[in-house]
């Protein structure tokens, strides 16, 4: 599956945290329906989130640039932070 192997890019990237989510069906970008079936998960749809840096962008995007993949991507501005506790 091509999301284990962009999550793993991330992480050796320096990439801090992805989301992943998975739906039973939908439509991809060339029109052609993606869906789960029982004995193969291999076309089922699945979101990658990542709340990274414009610099953490670039690098990341140069990277699957060299890769013979294609991915559909929204990028949209976001503003990130933490608050309260500081996590282990």
């Amino acid at each position: 599956m091509c999301w284990d192997w962009i999550v793993d890019v991330a992480k050796e990237m320096g990439l801090r945290g992805a989301t992943l989510s998975t739906g039973i069906g939908g439509g991809g970008h060339t029109g052609r329906l993606h869906s789960s079936h029982f004995f193969e998960m291999a076309d089922q749809p699945t979101e990658i989130r990542m709340a990274i840096t414009e610099d953490e962008y670039e690098r990341l995007f140069k990277r699957l640039e060299l890769e013979e993949i294609s991915v559909f991507y929204i990028k949209t501005p976001i503003e990130m932070g933490t608050v309260g506790k500081k996590a282990n």
